[in-house]
């Protein structure tokens, strides 16, 4: 695609920072302009760098109506990865921009850092690492997954791919989801429950919903004081979905076991003294970034592109 090529703007970094998928999108698009910032734009530098821009292949970056008035010629927006919350869709509708994404392309990567989370905790595998790095040696070997129950909060693609992922583990689980699944249930063993019967039952419970009004601090204080005192909170979905207040008072007080974090409110966070809990395990937000889901995601994006300006 070089002539009247179109003009496209490119900001998530694991594509701008990678000299293959960079390449591969340019020799599609001769006029892709990359982002070498090394995170995600802002709403003033979107408009700047992006008011001549036909495309935008965005990931997290907001987009709001403020920045689709600002781009007078924008037609399409591909989205790199899966949540939408960060895209005013009313907007889009608005100013007639056509948004194309690739649903579950990284379930796997997410389904499998969950599972290093649950057999993490269990046998705290992160907390005696990090007291044998600090000249500890407390052999406190946590318990077996095998016996446990399992809750799963979401059952969409990345929940149903962590309950198949348990199946050989020998344990109960038990999903909540706004749809029937039934059908999943049957196949996999897994077993339907009412959300608040998850959350008192449940040794570990993971949450696995987009962000929507419904699901923003949906484990707020209530709900984690529901939470067996012994259970384990596990949250790779989006930030907002747990009171990270009240999950730092709980964990604080040790009415709640521990819990792993792979999202947060604010990114990267700045609470210190959450940060600093020693039954908190945590990450960047890297549980769709394995290599394979990065390229997977990317291709998907720039097969988009080139299917909308080919039509």
């Amino acid at each position: 695609m070089t002539q009247n090529s179109p003009r496209l703007v490119v900001t998530p970094p694991p594509i701008c920072n990678s000299p293959t998928l960079r390449k591969e999108l340019s020799d599609r698009f001769p006029q892709a302009w990359f982002n070498t910032t090394g995170r995600y734009l802002s709403e003033e530098e979107l408009i700047h760098y992006a008011g001549e821009a036909d495309a935008l292949l965005i990931g997290r970056d907001g987009v709001t109506d403020k920045i689709l008035s600002a781009l007078p010629r924008l037609k399409i927006i591909a989205k790199y990865g899966v949540g939408l919350d960060n895209i005013d869709q009313q907007a889009l509708e608005r100013h007639q921009v056509e948004l194309r994404w690739t649903e579950g392309i990284n379930r796997r990567s997410v389904a499998e850092l969950t599972l290093s989370f649950i057999l993490g905790l269990c046998h705290n595998v992160f907390r005696a690492g990090a007291d044998l790095k600090q000249g500890q040696w407390a052999k406190e070997g946590g318990r077996m997954l095998k016996g446990k129950t399992v809750g799963i909060i979401g059952c969409g693609h990345i929940g149903m791919e962590v309950v198949r992922l348990l199946q050989p583990f020998e344990c109960t689980v038990w999903v909540r989801d706004i749809l029937d699944r039934s059908e999943f249930c049957a196949e996999t063993g897994a077993v339907e429950k009412r959300f608040e019967e998850v959350l008192r039952g449940a040794d570990i419970l993971s949450l696995h919903v987009p962000l929507t009004d419904q699901t923003r601090n949906m484990m707020d204080k209530n709900a984690i004081h529901q939470m067996r005192l012994t259970a384990f909170l596990i949250n790779t979905s989006r930030g907002e979905v747990v009171d990270q207040d009240a999950l730092k008072e709980a964990l604080l007080k040790g009415t709640l076991s521990g819990a792993a974090l792979d999202v947060f409110a604010q990114e990267p966070p700045e609470d210190q003294e959450l940060l600093a809990c020693p039954n908190l395990m945590v990450t960047p937000h890297i549980g769709g970034n394995a290599q394979e889901a990065v390229e997977a995601m990317a291709r998907a994006a720039f097969q988009h592109l080139e299917d909308y300006f080919s039509e």
